[in-house]
């Protein structure tokens, strides 16, 4: 009898054992990031002319973030979200790694994939990499993943995989890889669908498995390909976009949809394998929108002023959305100001790994986790967020709480202004159904089986039109290559204001440019170097390779779009 009762027991026990380890278990984290979209190139902000249904909905059945912040350039952001740190503690405050540029994020740092990695998670990098690969220990497979399908440098054709560098005098590149090795397969595919197809892969791959998933879906779109062919998309997809009269407009139009599609394949894909309940699935820009100028992609940041690589609104303050089963306030827009800083002690909470001090001690990020996961009147933290400090270009800016502080600008100021408007007459046919729209997107489908009430028209407009960004009445102006620049961003988000030469706000002033001394004074060197010639793919078979370490060849390629390195190998 009591034999059979010990059996009885132990069996009961480990039933408890394994239901605690299936509760337990560790999300997978899943990051979609969009590259060069702009604040406004989101329909849950309102906008008309091109809807976003997939986005739409991760933002509706999950949590809007409202006032997510970024780094205004590439480089910086993607180093800023994979470290926790600021730009000025990694060296990569002034400007991006130019593909011919022999430098790195700082080797120093404990990125987000090593941590996780170490967790345990199979990490997996699909896409852009940007954070240097001059030499192979600057590569994403030594920095933490286990695999990575992709790109090395800032961008690439759609289709052909190449691309040139256009301050440089250098040749065409082939830059495509998997892991280490140069990958010429499928080409021709449309890189928005091929990278999307990868990311389905692993996800299929990983179902069943006790590990957990860590994906980071680093995308192209809506970059800029190459100066000659720069807005790229399928013709089956333009077509689509048919009434937008501006034909640029119209095939950024088609990119930002493939995007879109692409978040709806990977949120059906995790659904399909029963993986949806058991993920954090974010999604979000890496800047703003480059309207004008240097690899313009005609995106819009309206309302706000300025644009990617600037210090204004309209390059820091990003799109984002965020969904998981573990959120308390599903279908509530997030208002809490965010940096992508804060993402590694946040996901690191999230999926309960305790952080080593010698990293904790060095994040500039913090852990919102309790805030994500938590009610969604859950009271907001004060933080500050340094949003550039370049002392070559002589700018900065850094918000604390509801202040926030600029001195100096980019590109003498031409980029400062609002820099596009809203579409009024070329609009989205189905807008008139906005809400059906969203609810039949794949996303939507997948995600609505976890709401906690059910997604309504009236919810959806509701939302809606609480995205929306209202500009305060214009009272004073303020040109940052004169004066210092102080506005209340919560009041005034478009940045008309300027409360400098208030005396009431003497006080706020000073702390800002006290903190901003003590900042600058805690500011590594920045990274940047100087061009190399050897980094021409000419001389590595029409490849941007790890060029500080493979010699050049002794005889220079002609290189294009087409040929080598692809043709040699199939």
């Amino acid at each position: 009898m009591m034999r059979g009762l010990s059996a009885f027991l132990l069996l009961l026990c480990l039933q408890r054992v394994m239901t605690d380890a299936a509760t337990a278990r560790r999300p997978n984290i899943i990051i979609i990031m969009a590259d060069d979209m702009g604040f406004d190139d989101v329909s849950f902000r309102g906008g008309r002319e091109y809807l976003t249904p997939n986005i739409d909905a991760l933002a509706y059945h999950g949590r809007l973030l409202d006032r997510l912040y970024a780094p205004a350039m590439c480089t910086p952001s993607r180093g800023a979200l994979l470290s926790g740190r600021y730009p000025i503690h990694t060296g990569t405050q002034h400007f991006v790694i130019s593909n011919e540029e022999p430098w790195s994020l700082t080797l120093n740092a404990t990125l987000m994939p090593e941590i996780f990695q170490r967790a345990g998670y199979s990490t997996n990098l699909v896409g852009k990499w940007h954070l240097g690969f001059s030499r192979p220990e600057y590569t994403p497979t030594r920095r933490g993943f286990d695999y990575h399908y992709g790109y090395w440098g800032a961008y690439i054709d759609y289709y052909q995989r190449r691309s040139k560098m256009p301050v440089a005098n250098y040749s065409l590149g082939y830059d495509f890889r998997r892991n280490m090795e140069v990958e010429c397969q499928d080409r021709g595919v449309y890189v928005t669908d091929l990278l999307t197809n990868e990311a389905e892969r692993l996800i299929k791959k990983n179902a069943g498995k006790d590990q957990p998933l860590f994906l980071m879906l680093s995308h192209l779109a809506a970059h800029t390909a190459n100066e000659d062919d720069p807005l790229q998309a399928p013709e089956e997809e333009i077509q689509k976009f048919a009434y937008i009269k501006n034909p640029n407009r119209r095939k950024y139009a088609a990119m930002v949809s493939k995007l879109d599609q692409s978040v709806g394949r990977v949120i059906s894909t995790l659904a399909s394998t029963e993986q949806l309940e058991d993920s954090i699935v974010i999604f979000y820009s890496d800047n703003g929108a480059p309207s004008v100028g240097m690899f313009s992609n005609t995106g819009s940041n309206w309302p706000l002023r300025g644009q990617k690589n600037t210090p204004w609104e309209g390059g820091v303050r990003v799109a984002g959305a965020i969904w998981s089963s573990r959120l308390q306030a599903r279908g509530n827009i997030f208002t809490q100001p965010i940096y992508v800083g804060d993402w590694l002690p946040t996901l690191a909470h999230a999926a309960d790994i305790e952080l080593e001090d010698s990293v904790s001690h060095q994040l500039d990020g913090i852990d919102l986790w309790p805030q994500l996961a938590g009610p969604s009147d859950a009271p907001h933290v004060p933080r500050e967020i340094l949003h550039s400090l370049d002392d070559v270009w002589r700018v900065a800016s850094l918000q604390m709480g509801q202040w926030k502080y600029v001195n100096g600008t980019t590109s003498a100021g031409q980029y400062d202004s609002v820099l596009t408007y809203r579409e009024l007459d070329d609009l989205d046919p189905r807008e008139s159904r906005y809400p059906v729209t969203i609810r039949n997107s794949a996303a939507s489908r997948a995600l609505s089986r976890f709401d906690l009430r059910r997604l309504t028209q009236q919810r959806i407009t509701a939302i809606r039109r609480s995205a929306g960004v209202r500009c305060a009445d214009f009272q004073r102006s303020c040109n940052p290559l004169l004066e210092e620049c102080l506005f209340d961003i919560t009041t005034d988000p478009c940045e008309q204001n300027n409360l400098a030469y208030s005396s009431r706000h003497s006080d706020v002033l000073a702390a800002l440019r006290r903190r901003l001394r003590e900042l600058r004074a805690s500011a590594a060197t920045p990274g940047n170097r100087a061009s190399m010639p050897a980094a021409d793919p000419t001389w590595h078979t029409c490849t941007w390779e790890s060029y500080e370490l493979h010699k050049p060849r002794t005889v220079r390629l002609e290189c294009d779009y087409h040929g080598v390195p692809c043709e040699t190998n199939h």
